[in-house]
């Protein structure tokens, strides 16, 4: 009896091992079967995918155009930046000759308003004969 016990608990034990590699050999292998629900869940995710990917190329052109945009109108800031600067430095320029100017015309006025301090008296003159009428 002890030995048929044994004989079917060695079959028992090869019947699980054989079954537990027939799973793994499936498992492994893969199944080709998908039902019909998960196929269309697989093909909608595929659309889906492909949507995105298309919105993503798109935004990545905008990026690119924006960022193209950017860089013009950085250039276009630096430059008129610079003429700022040009312009701020002939005003600065212009306004210190003006500044100038405005010095020596007046030592040129006050030079002329005050001649009779310097100047010797005068030697009275004789009247015409037509201021006396």
């Amino acid at each position: 009896m002890l030995a048929k016990r044994m004989l079917d608990k060695r079959w028992v034990q090869r019947c699980i091992g054989l079954t537990v590699c027939f799973v793994l050999i499936v498992s492994l292998s893969g199944c080709e079967y998908w039902p019909p629900a998960l196929q269309a869940q697989i093909e909608q995710l595929r659309a889906e995918i492909q949507t995105l990917e298309a919105e993503k190329s798109e935004l990545r052109s905008q990026v690119d155009e924006l960022t193209k945009a950017k860089r013009d109108l950085q250039t276009h800031v630096d430059e008129l930046s610079r003429l700022n600067r040009e312009k701020t430095s002939l005003i600065n320029s212009l306004q210190r000759q003006v500044a100038t100017f405005q010095a020596k015309s007046s030592k040129a006025q006050k030079g002329v308003s005050n001649p009779t301090q310097k100047s010797p008296r005068r030697s009275p003159t004789k009247k015409s004969s037509a201021t006396k009428r």
